[in-house]
C-alpha cells in the first residue's frame, strides 16, 4: 500500500464522521420544515378551530414552531425550533428563516409536554426585532392569546391591538395561549446549512439566496394558500 493511498484513506476516515454529521443536520433541517408545513396545514383544515381568516390575511409575519418541549417541576423551561416567513412588499411571502424559541417559567408544572406553537405578527415591531437577531414576547413586542375560529373577531385583544397573537396545539386541542417571556431568535447555523454559507436572515427574507429546497417551497406555498 503506497504512502499516498494510506494518506488518502486516513483523510477519508477522518472526514466521514464530519460528513455524516453534516448530512444528519441537513436532514433535520428538512424535517423541521416539513413538520412546520404539516402543523400549519392540519390547523387550517379545521375551520371551527383555525386561526381567523382576517388575522391571517393581515399578518406581517407567521412563525410555526412544532414540538415545543416544556419540562420542569417548580422551575421549568421550554425549547422549540421552527420557521418564520415575513410578508414582502408585494404581498407575497418570503422564504422562511429558521428560528428557536426558548423560555423559562415558574410554578407547579411536573412532567414533560410537547406543543405546536404558531405566532401571527400583526405589526412590523416584532418583525424588525427578529430580523436583527432576537426578541422577547411581551417585552419587546406586545403579545396576546389569539382568537380561534375561521370567522372570529381578531381586531382587538380587549383594549388595544396586540402586535403578536400566539397559539398552541397540544393533544389535538388548539387554542390561543399567552407566551410572555418566551424568546425568539434566528438560528443562523440552520439558515446557512439550508441556503448557503454566510447567509443571514435579512438576506433570506429579501430573497437574496441562490437555493430554496422543496421543503421550503412547500411551506411558503401553504402560507400563500392560507392567507389569500
Amino acid at each position: 500500500m503506497s504512502v499516498r493511498f494510506q494518506s488518502a484513506l486516513l483523510i477519508t476516515c477522518l472526514l466521514l464522521p464530519v460528513l455524516a454529521g453534516a448530512q444528519d443536520a441537513s436532514n433535520r433541517d428538512t424535517e423541521r420544515a416539513q413538520r412546520a408545513t404539516r402543523v400549519l396545514e392540519q390547523i387550517e383544515m379545521a375551520p371551527d378551530r383555525a386561526i381567523p381568516t382576517n388575522l391571517m390575511q393581515a399578518a406581517q409575519a407567521i412563525a410555526v414552531i412544532p414540538d415545543v418541549i416544556k419540562a420542569g417541576l417548580i422551575f421549568g423551561g421550554r425549547f422549540g425550533e421552527g420557521l418564520v416567513s415575513i410578508r414582502k412588499s408585494d404581498g407575497s411571502w418570503s422564504d422562511p428563516a429558521y428560528i428557536r424559541l426558548t423560555g423559562a417559567s415558574v410554578g407547579f408544572q411536573a412532567g414533560v409536554s410537547s406543543t405546536d406553537v404558531i405566532l401571527v405578527f400583526r405589526s412590523q415591531a416584532g418583525v424588525q426585532r427578529l430580523i436583527h437577531g432576537e426578541f422577547t414576547l411581551g417585552a419587546d413586542a406586545s403579545a396576546a392569546a389569539g382568537p380561534v375560529g375561521r370567522y372570529a373577531n381578531a381586531s382587538t385583544n380587549g383594549h388595544l391591538d396586540a402586535a403578536i397573537y400566539s397559539y398552541s396545539r397540544s393533544r389535538g386541542l388548539f387554542a390561543g395561549v399567552a407566551l410572555d417571556g418566551a424568546r425568539i431568535g434566528i438560528d443562523n447555523a440552520a439558515d446557512q446549512r439550508v441556503y448557503g454559507a454566510n447567509v443571514t436572515a435579512r438576506r433570506v427574507f429579501e430573497g437574496q439566496v441562490d437555493q430554496s429546497p422543496p421543503a421550503i417551497q412547500q411551506f411558503v406555498g401553504k402560507l400563500e394558500e392560507y392567507t389569500q
